[in-house]
């Protein structure tokens, strides 16, 4: 579901990441990191970014025959090797590529272009199997999965919950869906009557989803999901159409996903766009929205904010090495200070 472009609300800020240079004026909406040097991004006009020195220069170029679609999912293996997952925000048109040489090449993997598809993320367990997800299609959540990196088939809709009137995914970030361990994975919605979790225990195959006390309407659910491993995550929101809104966008789960709890409102306050839990911590999140960006040091009880800069996705290898990117390629480099780590 397309995101609306919304002005940052002003609030004190706490700390400060460090801007880097990337030489382009697109919108980031998807980041990966494969190590603390190899981070990959992608956007707007089917473009990509990449740094092989932990952000101290960036390449920028497009994919071939995806100008048309905003990379709203991008998975990095390595420095060279990543999948990208662009979707036309007018709907009806999404892809899947890969590459192995650092973006000289791209191969079309996966094409759909069933009126109403609307891809949002896509999330990998390992260098094989991973999947990708859209929006409702006939009823049910468009879910596709691979087991080899190279093919890319459709989980049945049967295997499927049911969707709900107006149930969407938020395309804002790339991490409305994530993985952990060998064989879960949850997708987060919103648009309907309920902001609501999906989760399969069995690499995607099959489905099962609950409602979450997190409120949703047309504009508002989940953004973003994060787990630490495969029983505590945190999922954060909001309302995109009141972006600076102090309503609690925070829910916590310490039983992989069978229930979910209020946690709080985020700092800074506002609806979070996206989530990342920060490898090697016992339990430190970061999120970004349009507000700006923030940190948790207890999955999510509790925020600290960061600066106002409006980021909507970020990625992390390690608590010295993380990264947000936003508009107008902004994009910058974080690291936690040493006692948050």
């Amino acid at each position: 579901m397309l995101v609306l472009l919304c002005s940052a609300v002003a609030q004190p800020a706490a700390a400060q990441a460090a801007p880097q240079h990337v030489p382009t004026t697109v919108d980031f909406r998807s980041s990966s990191a494969a190590s603390a040097a190899a981070v990959w991004l992608g956007g707007s006009d089917g473009t990509f970014a990449r740094t092989r020195d932990g952000g101290r220069t960036w390449t920028v170029d497009t994919v071939p025959g995806a100008t048309g679609l905003f990379l709203v999912g991008i998975h990095a293996m390595n420095a060279d090797t990543a999948y990208a997952l662009g979707t036309s925000f007018s709907g009806g048109s999404a892809r899947i590529y890969r590459t192995t040489d650092g973006g000289a090449t791209w191969e079309l993997q996966y094409t759909n272009d069933t009126p109403g598809i609307f891809f949002d993320g896509l999330a990998f367990w390992d260098a094989h199997r991973g999947l990708a997800f859209s929006d409702p299609v006939n009823g049910h959540l468009v879910i596709v999965r691979t087991e080899d990196g190279e093919e890319w088939s459709a989980v049945p809709a049967d295997s499927i919950p049911p969707a709900l009137p107006g149930e969407v995914g938020f395309a804002a970030s790339g991490t409305a869906v994530t993985v952990a361990d060998t064989a879960d994975a949850w997708i987060g919605t919103g648009g309907g009557a309920a902001a609501r979790i999906y989760h399969s225990a069995n690499g995607g195959r099959s489905w099962a989803v609950s409602a979450t006390p997190l409120p949703a309407g047309a504009t508002s659910g989940i953004y973003s999901i994060a787990f630490r491993d495969a029983l505590h995550g945190v999922a954060v929101g909001g309302d995109y159409a009141m972006p600076g809104s102090t309503a609690e966008n925070v829910l916590g789960t310490d039983d992989g996903g069978q229930t979910w709890s209020i946690l709080g409102t985020s700092a800074p306050a506002g609806v979070r766009y996206g989530i990342v839990y920060v490898p090697g911590t016992a339990g430190t999140f970061v999120a970004a929205g349009p507000s700006g960006w923030g940190f948790s040091t207890d999955d999510g009880k509790t925020w600290t904010a960061g600066d106002l800069t409006r980021y909507n996705t970020v990625t992390a290898w390690s608590a010295g090495a993380i990264w947000l990117a936003g508009q107008h390629g902004a994009v910058a480099r974080l690291a936690l200070p040493a006692n948050t780590r």
